[in-house]
């Protein structure tokens, strides 16, 4: 039977009911199969989103430099980049020891890999250098210019922001930037005034939309090579830690950053060195380079020993992982946000759902208490509003929170459990204070001379692990002294500290990082008189 059918023409010739049926029984078998095959490649797409796009890496070492003094593991550092950016699905092209010249063709090859939607990174190991607020990325064959020459630097080098800037004209989705540069001025010379910079490189704070920056060291600081002359490992101490931290499964690049930031910071301090990586983050979503969140996992009552497990693969679902109503409760389950004062602890309950009434207490037995209600009506239920905190004293011990609340239709729900750890609390709480109250860090008196305060930083000092100032300079090098953390009267400052700093008259400005509790930097704030 001839299936075509002439559009526009109409036939009055009867049509047989079962040749009709048939005709259109094939017509819906061809709809579904080409649904079937569209809703397929859109799930593959989403499923790996390399095939909608790839990814693609330049990882450079220099070691050779002519006339600055030689470097003994950047090339080593490319290599192991290229090898770890290899089990992550780049594209790689490595590059060592590159003259001026050499660099700028590598770069040129680089671009023209590189097409819209693509993920680009780029990684370089080797001499770095600061002049103006720029950063500099030094050839083998950079010439040892003196004091006055840094025309003659900037010439012969490659600027950090232009290599931003080139990944941007080619219209990558997601530009990830890894400066290993962060060393000793390559320019220093005995007897000789050296090039107006710094070693160390300046911080990129203007970074265009969808790119992230890591330093191997922060602000002018300098990035160690290695922990001491008994140290074997062929990287630096930042790649090391850099590489490793790349490929654990299910943590996107800000994870990565603080992790590798904590670990350096870390290592650093064994040998009395300051080193504390940092990002500049301007992506706008979450960049997983080694699959996405982790899910949390699932118990399982008798799991095999042995068993491979692919990391970042979602679980499959079924019905028989929880019953119905057990679902609809952990979705229902409040948090609680902790908070503590000189009396002791208050708890700030969350909930979804509008609520008639809300009991809690410690531990797993025991009566509930009920919260009380607030002079306020909820328009939801028109009912009062339940209070949504309660105290606890300051010796509260570490415990669990049972909480249960009946909804707007009269049914209990929960108990849910809710953990108190008072001394997280205690971080988190003082954390969260700080970073909203960051203008209020320094103050300057000029009472008996020009002093400056540091009473709120002693205040939230529980949640700080080292704080550092720099006077009249964007370098924060000078250790403020903190008294210990008294978790049972943590607010309070110790009479017998000085909670202040003398300063030259002449100051114009401070500035001041915190180092927190969970090895993380805050951003450098400056306070001006």
């Amino acid at each position: 039977m001839n299936r075509y059918v002439k559009v526009g023409h109409y036939d009055k010739r009867p049509v047989r009911p079962h040749v009709r049926e048939t005709t259109r029984d094939y017509l819906v078998k061809i709809l579904r199969s080409i649904v079937a095959v569209t809703l397929l490649g859109l799930a593959v797409i989403a499923a790996n989103p390399a095939c909608a796009a790839k990814r693609v890496a330049l990882v450079v070492g220099n070691n050779d430099y002519r006339n600055v003094p030689k470097l003994q593991k950047a090339v080593n550092d490319a290599r192991t980049m290229a090898d770890t950016l290899k089990q992550l699905g780049f594209n790689v092209m490595i590059a060592e020891n590159q003259t001026r010249k050499a660099f700028s063709q590598t770069l040129l090859a680089f671009d023209t890999a590189i097409e819209p939607g693509d993920t680009a990174f780029f990684f370089y190991a080797g001499h770095g250098f600061e002049i103006a607020g720029q950063n500099y990325l030094l050839p083998t064959d950079v010439p040892a210019a003196t004091e006055g020459q840094e025309d003659l630097v900037r010439d012969a080098s490659i600027l950090a922001d232009r290599i931003v800037e080139r990944l941007q004209n080619r219209g990558a989705r997601s530009s990830i930037i890894v400066l290993d540069a962060c060393r000793n001025n390559p320019f220093e010379r005995t007897g000789t005034r050296a090039v107006a910079g710094r070693g160390g490189l300046a911080p990129m704070n203007s970074l265009p939309e969808g790119v992230f920056s890591v330093f191997s060291a922060g602000p002018r600081q300098t990035a160690l090579d290695r922990l001491s002359n008994n140290d074997t490992d062929p990287n630096s101490v930042f790649t090391r830690a850099f590489a490793k931290e790349l490929l654990q499964p299910g943590e996107n690049l800000v994870q990565i950053a603080q992790r590798t930031r904590r670990v350096v910071s870390e290592m650093a301090e064994t040998v009395k060195h300051r080193q504390v990586p940092v990002y500049f983050d301007q992506m706008v979503d979450d960049v997983f380079l080694n699959g996405t969140a982790a899910p949390k996992p699932i118990a399982q009552a008798n799991p095999v020993e042995g068993k491979t497990q692919v990391a970042a693969l979602p679980p499959i679902s079924s019905p028989a992982i929880a019953p119905p109503q057990q679902q609809q409760e952990s979705l229902n389950a409040p948090i609680a946000m902790f908070s503590r004062h000189n009396g002791g602890w208050t708890v700030v309950f969350s909930i979804a759902d509008a609520t008639l009434g809300i009991s809690w207490r410690l531990g797993d037995s025991g009566a509930f208490k009920e919260t009380g209600f607030l002079d306020l009506l909820d328009p939801r239920t028109r009912k009062r509003i339940p209070n949504p905190s309660i105290e606890l004293p300051a010796d509260a011990p570490a415990g669990t929170i049972m909480v249960r609340y009946v909804d707007a239709n009269g049914e209990i729900q929960g108990p849910f459990p809710i953990r108190f750890d008072p001394e997280a609390a205690l971080i988190k709480d003082q954390r969260k204070i700080l970073d909203m109250t960051a203008t209020s860090w320094l103050s300057f008196s000029e009472f008996n001379g020009l002093l400056v305060y540091y009473t709120h930083l002693m205040s939230y000092r529980c949640a700080i692990r080292d704080v550092r100032i720099g006077i009249d300079s964007a370098v924060p090098d000078k250790a403020l002294k903190l008294p210990p953390c008294n978790p049972k009267d943590p607010i309070s400052i110790p009479s017998d500290v000085t909670p202040y700093v003398k300063l030259p008259p002449a100051t114009k400005s401070v500035s001041v990082e915190l180092t927190y509790r969970d090895g993380s930097v805050s951003e450098i704030k400056t306070f001006r008189r």
